[in-house]
């Protein structure tokens, strides 16, 4: 038998797309296929097979080294793979041993930008047929599985701002390279502060609609492009879906956006806030709902005086009653904590309300509307979205659990008694370490790697000179 066979880790579904994609590579002569699983950051990482290679690795899986889970935002390997015991307490990382990527037929796509090459996601193994307790794909499909358990689907709507320039240099000389290299030095593709202009979308139209003819041909469920407040800042909006595929999409829209940008000559850039003069930040605003198996909206209100049903009123209590320690699954960079600034259309607090762009989340809701929801403004769109779609299942269904009572909602956001948002990464990896809904949820094993990780980035961050401390102290000390 065959590995995946062995450890029955394909469903019935699986089986059958990977017949389908096996007929498809053959007919239209793809040349070679990119496997890729999403790694603890969100990033796509994997390995590149000629397309006679798509058999084994439909049957055995694809190897590779295991310290690609242990990385910081800067690709350096921060937890020991040779030390006798490494900090998080695994053998099975232990020299940078293998682990299995297994491919996921259901996600095959044909790369519109590079049409001789297939792509497909694939989920993480141990030689031993169980799963990698750090592969964020298993937590979210995880947390899909006891959501599915009381009856409802999880529905999600993506709303994502980036910046969008133009290269001038690319910085590939040699001393441009390290650990992080050095970014390319750019120009902006528009001024900004001309929001939702027709003139500013002319502009960028001729990029806008490379990434539109890519986002669609890719079978993405865009809905709409616009041009944002910041200097080359835009915005891209996508239909809600259900389950697991909102995070996948989100996860290849990311890659393939920058793919095709740097292709063309342009930089897309979904870090919070760039050092870019006038500079806005880039929010992702995540909109959520709960659905039966059928269809049916659970969110929405039966009367005009309900902003959201008895469940949606609990499930927002969980997310504002977890704001804190999920933070870092929303904001996961020490950059993202820079955009939490009171007047700023961003939150700074774990509060609600009616149609209200300045608290955390916003109710958007009324008796027969099917797209009744709660959109929560406080993500980044560095995010991994299997964890920030994970979190919030988890956060919310512990409101379900306890009638969590989310109080009256804000007319004044930034002048209401609430709880603050952390500042800054420390204080939001803290909160997370002392979460036992999390820690419950997705494992201590798991909240210890990443905090891990999330305080060796803190430490390289606090060690660095900034220019402000330069120009602060340099020439008066």
């Amino acid at each position: 038998m065959s590995f995946i066979q062995q450890h029955g880790l394909w469903t019935e579904k699986q089986q059958r797309t990977a017949k389908e994609v096996a007929n498809k590579v053959r007919a239209e002569n793809i040349q070679v296929i990119r496997f890729c699983f999403p790694d603890q950051h969100g990033i796509l990482r994997g390995k590149t097979l000629v397309a006679d290679a798509l058999g084994s690795a439909f049957s055995s899986g694809i190897s590779l080294a295991s310290s690609l889970l242990l990385k910081d935002t800067a690709h350096r390997t921060v937890i020991s793979v040779f030390s006798a015991q490494n900090t998080i307490k695994d053998s099975a990382v232990q020299g940078s041993a293998d682990m299995c990527m297994i491919p996921d037929p259901t996600s095959f796509k044909v790369l519109p930008w590079a049409p001789h090459t297939g792509w497909m996601l694939c989920d993480l193994y141990y030689k031993n047929g169980e799963k990698v307790p750090y592969a964020t794909r298993h937590i979210y499909r995880d947390a899909l599985q006891r959501l599915a358990e009381t009856g409802y689907e999880f529905m999600a709507g993506l709303e994502v701002e980036f910046h969008l320039t133009r290269i001038e240099n690319q910085r590939l000389h040699p001393d441009d390279a390290g650990q992080p290299a050095a970014p390319p030095d750019v120009s902006l593709s528009h001024r900004g502060y001309n929001y939702l202009t027709e003139l500013n979308y002319d502009q960028i139209d001729p990029m806008m609609e490379v990434m539109r003819k890519t986002v669609q041909r890719l079978g993405l469920g865009l809905l709409s492009l616009e041009v944002e407040f910041g200097p080359g800042q835009v915005e891209i909006v996508f239909k809600a879906d259900k389950g697991l595929q909102p995070a996948d999409d989100m996860i290849l829209f990311r890659s393939a956006v920058k793919q095709v940008c740097r292709r063309h000559g342009y930089h897309a850039s979904f870090m919070c806030r760039p050092r870019l003069p006038s500079v806005m930040s880039s929010g992702w605003h995540l909109h959520q709902s709960l659905c039966t198996p059928d269809g049916q909206n659970i969110f929405m209100p039966e009367k005009a005086e309900d902003q959201l049903s008895s469940t949606g009123m609990a499930w927002l209590g969980g997310l504002l009653k977890h704001a804190e320690s999920s933070s870092v699954f929303s904001t996961p960079t020490i950059n993202g904590y820079k955009r939490y600034r009171p007047f700023s259309l961003a939150p700074d607090r774990a509060i609600w309300g009616i149609d209200n762009r300045g608290v955390m989340l916003r109710v958007l809701s009324a008796p027969h509307d099917k797209a009744s929801r709660i959109e929560n403004r406080v993500g980044e769109p560095a995010a991994n979205p299997y964890l920030y779609m994970a979190s919030q299942i988890i956060a919310g269904m512990d409101g379900l659990k306890t009638s969590a009572d989310p109080g009256l909602p804000a007319d004044a956001p930034y002048e209401t008694q609430a709880p603050l948002l952390p500042t800054t990464l420390a204080q939001a990896t803290d909160a997370l370490d002392k979460s036992t809904l999390f820690r419950g949820a997705m494992s201590d094993t798991f909240i210890n790697y990443l905090i891990a990780i999330k305080r060796s980035e803190i430490r390289r961050y606090e060690l660095e000179v900034s220019e402000w401390e330069q120009r602060e102290y340099f020439d008066i000390f």
